[in-house]
């Protein structure tokens, strides 16, 4: 859009994005909680326990999925009144909707299957379902958005079709991941285990806390979103392209708060302090030392990047002022990402919860007085104590979540290694 477009369509792009990010990542507990029930069972050497956790996960994924498209009338008419975009914003972003909502069942059971390669280690198959739906739906992007001249409908209709390639995939190498390490003579799918009432309330319990968590994490980006907006189309554009390099930073070091999942998952599982505090240790370690680099990278070379992003001047114009910002921000997200990882494997669900709600009420009180002094300036600063806070929050339940362990034993260590 940003190179076949106007500023309208970056915008309705920013705006349905954030859209479906409240739509689907609300869900997010759908890898998260999995990811830390399998690693811990995996750690266990409960086997059973393994295909039973992803069993109930994806059930409530289907049934999350039809509900939305059952709701998407409602959804996307309460959620375009909530923003304060232009009639042409709003407009795309309802094309946009209206096509990308039936990608919702596909997108909330491929969730629940990455969980399952996280939390048992097999990082290539992660990678290599991670690189499909980004792969096709790229390639779909700029053949029917760009090179068929559909625009953002065929950006949405691309997305959809990569969202139910990529579930295929995914769910057929989750089935030959399980089939090679199943080790009892249960059914492939243990129903009784799966409708267990403990089992399905502590599912359940794990999944409203972290959708508590992520609704308030989604709405720290809304609320950044929504007064960028205040400042005009070109600002909102040039906002939402920072936010991609925020993004793409977050994604790499996403990677090691994945790798955290699964060791601290299975030091949980094994009741093993050791293996914890070597997982927290490391991953730390690796990630700050990877989001100074990536700091570095976007100073360096962010004016080429946005330049590549979008063709208009004035977007480009603006979202250079603002560089290095963004710039300062994934400087000092890395903590809040890796602690992130800790409490998942730990299924710390309620420190997540309470951390999240702390955290982004003190940055909306935070940002009002700064936006008033600063404008956009002010809440990009704003932003960065965010981030911040975020790691603060949780760092403050760190403590109590270790003592939960019992003290290491000499060379003990939690379950067998990650394989890939």
């Amino acid at each position: 859009m940003g190179n076949t477009g106007t500023a309208a369509g970056i915008g309705a792009i920013a705006v349905g994005a954030l859209i479906f990010n409240f739509a689907y990542w609300s869900f997010g507990f759908l890898r998260m909680a999995t990811t830390g029930f399998i690693a811990q069972a995996s750690g266990a050497g409960d086997t059973a326990e393994v295909r039973a956790a992803l069993g109930r996960s994806l059930i409530l994924a289907v049934a999350i999925g039809v509900l939305l498209l059952i709701l998407q009338r409602p959804i996307i008419g309460l959620a375009l009144r909530l923003f304060d975009a232009g009639p042409e914003v709003e407009q795309l972003a309802r094309a946009y909707f209206d096509l990308r909502i039936w990608g919702a069942p596909a997108s909330l059971a491929t969730f629940a299957l990455l969980g399952a390669f996280v939390g048992l280690g097999r990082m290539r198959h992660l990678l290599a379902t991670q690189l499909t739906l980004n792969g096709v739906n790229i390639t779909l992007d700029v053949a029917l958005g760009g090179v068929m001249g559909l625009g953002i409908r065929g950006i949405a209709i691309g997305t959809v079709i990569a969202e139910w390639v990529t579930l295929g995939l995914a769910f057929g190498l989750v089935f030959r991941v399980l089939s090679q390490e199943r080790r009892d003579p249960d059914a492939f799918w243990p129903w009784r285990r799966i409708l267990d009432a403990s089992g399905v309330r502590r599912t359940l319990g794990a999944s409203a806390d972290i959708m508590l968590r992520t609704l308030f994490l989604l709405l720290g980006f809304a609320w950044f979103t929504n007064q960028g907006a205040g400042f005009g189309d070109h600002v909102l554009a040039a906002n939402h392209i920072l936010l991609q390099l925020v993004s793409l930073s977050a994604y790499l070091l996403d990677g090691y708060a994945h790798a955290t999942e699964t060791f601290v998952g299975r030091a949980f599982g094994a009741s093993d302090r050791r293996s914890f505090d070597d997982a927290l240790r490391a991953s730390t370690e690796l990630s700050a030392a990877s989001a100074i680099g990536l700091a570095a990278l976007i100073a360096v070379t962010g004016p080429t990047v946005i330049a590549g992003l979008t063709d208009l001047d004035v977007v480009r114009s603006v979202a250079r002022v603002y560089l290095p910002m963004t710039a300062c921000y994934v400087l000092v997200s890395f903590a809040a990402f890796q602690l992130d990882g800790v409490f998942i494997g730990a299924t710390g669900t309620r420190e997540m919860r309470n951390a999240s709600i702390g955290s982004c009420v003190a940055f909306i009180l935070v940002s009002l007085p700064l936006i008033e002094v600063w404008g956009n300036r002010g809440l990009w600063i704003a932003f960065i104590a965010y981030v911040i806070l975020r790691a603060l929050f949780l760092g403050a339940y760190l403590g109590p979540l270790r003592q939960r362990l019992s003290a290491p034993a000499p060379g003990g260590h939690a379950g067998s290694p990650i394989r890939e």
